[in-house]
C-alpha cells in the first residue's frame, strides 16, 4: 500500500492550515487565517486562540517562544511584519520594518536555540504573485537578535521557509520559484556566509515546507504537486509521497516557464486526497508522524515514516493543552 493510501487526517475545519508545527506534549500548532492558531491536542480536541485586536493578522508561518505565545508572519496584501500573540489572544508588534522601511507581506517565522528569530520575505513585489517567475529573485531574510533587525540574505528567488539546522547550525532557505534548496554558515553575529546550493527541483516541484530527519536528511514539500521528497546528505532526492494530475502540472508548468503564473495556479487542489500541501513536522512519541500544512484544506494529513524526524528547537516549549 502506497503512502497516499496510508493517509490519515486530523483536526478539522481549520482555516488555511499552511504550517504545522509539532511539540513533545502532542499537540499541533496550526496556523489559522482568521488571525491566530488553532491547537489541536492528542485527543483531538481543538481550541482556536485569535488576536483579540482589531487588526488580525493573516499567518503564514508561525513560531513558538519557549514561554509558549508564538510569533505569527502576517502574509497581508499591502504589508507585512512579525507579531507576538499571547495564550490570552493579545497580540502586539514584534518586527513590523527593517532599515527603516516597512517589511513586505511576510512568509515565514523561524526562532533558533539561542532565541534568535529568522524571517522571510518572498518578493517585495506587489502583488505577491509577480514574483511567481525563476527570473525574479527580490527575496530576502531578516535576522532579529540583540543587535536589532536587519537583512543578512537578499537577492533569492522568492524566500520561503527557512530553518537553523539544529545539529549543524547552518541556515537551510527553501527558494520556491528559483527551485533550489539553498544553505548558509552562520557567523557567530548571525552573519551569512559559503552560500551553498543544497538540491535544485524540476517540473512541478516548487519547495515551500522544509523540516530534517535524524540521519542527515532534508525534507521538502511542494505546493501545486503535493510532493514530499527526502533530500539526502548526498543530494540525492526521493519522493516519499505524491498526489498530483499530469495535466495540471503541464498546466502549471507552462505558465511557469511563460512568466504567466498566478494566483489561480497555486488556487486549484486537483489531487485525489492533498489539498495543496504546504509545510510538515514530525511529530508522536517516537518523532516518526509527519504531519502535512496545506493551502486549501480544513484538516491535516498525516502518515508515518520509517525514518525519525529530528526534533525541532520548539519540541519542548511550555505545553499549552487545551
Amino acid at each position: 500500500m502506497s503512502v497516499l493510501e496510508k493517509l490519515d487526517f486530523v483536526g478539522e475545519s481549520l482555516n488555511r492550515p499552511e504550517c504545522v508545527l509539532a511539540t513533545s506534549d502532542g499537540n499541533l500548532h496550526v496556523a489559522d487565517w482568521r488571525g491566530g492558531v488553532t491547537i489541536i491536542a492528542p485527543d483531538g480536541s481543538q481550541r482556536s486562540i485569535l488576536a483579540n485586536a482589531a487588526f488580525k493578522p493573516k499567518p503564514n508561518g508561525i513560531g513558538i517562544l519557549a514561554d509558549g505565545s508564538w510569533l505569527l508572519a502576517h502574509l497581508g496584501n499591502s504589508h507585512g511584519g512579525v507579531f507576538r500573540l499571547q495564550m490570552d489572544g493579545r497580540l502586539t508588534d514584534f518586527v513590523t520594518e527593517v532599515d527603516g522601511e516597512a517589511l513586505p507581506p511576510t512568509n515565514y517565522v523561524h526562532i533558533d536555540g539561542r532565541g534568535w528569530v529568522w524571517i522571510t520575505v518572498s518578493t517585495r513585489l506587489k502583488p505577491r504573485a509577480l514574483g511567481y517567475r525563476a527570473d525574479c529573485s527580490d527575496g530576502f531574510v531578516v535576522l532579529v537578535n540583540d543587535a536589532g533587525a536587519r537583512i543578512v540574505a537578499d537577492s533569492l528567488g522568492y524566500t520561503n521557509e527557512c530553518l537553523i539546522h539544529p545539529k549543524t547550525g547552518h541556515l537551510y532557505i527553501n527558494e520556491t520559484f528559483a527551485r533550489r534548496l539553498t544553505r548558509f554558515d552562520v557567523g557567530e553575529d548571525g552573519t551569512l556566509f559559503n552560500k551553498t546550493t543544497v538540491a535544485t527541483f524540476g517540473k512541478g516541484t516548487f519547495p515551500d515546507g522544509l523540516t530534517f530527519d535524524a540521519e542527515g536528511g532534508s525534507w521538502i514539500t511542494s505546493i501545486i504537486s503535493n510532493r514530499v521528497i527526502r533530500v539526502g546528505q548526498d543530494g540525492d532526492q526521493e519522493v516519499i509521497l505524491e498526489d498530483s494530475d499530469p495535466n495540471h502540472l503541464d498546466w502549471v508548468e507552462q505558465a511557469y516557464l511563460d512568466g504567466s503564473m498566478g494566483r489561480p495556479h497555486l488556487d486549484r487542489a486537483v489531487g485525489q486526497k492533498l489539498q495543496n500541501i504546504s509545510s510538515l513536522a514530525f511529530g508522536g512519541s517516537d518523532l516518526k508522524n509527519v504531519y502535512l500544512g496545506c493551502l486549501l484544506g480544513h484538516s491535516i494529513p498525516t502518515f508515518r515514516s520509517e525514518i525519525a524526524g529530528l526534533a525541532p528547537y520548539h519540541w519542548n516549549s511550555r505545553s499549552q493543552r487545551t
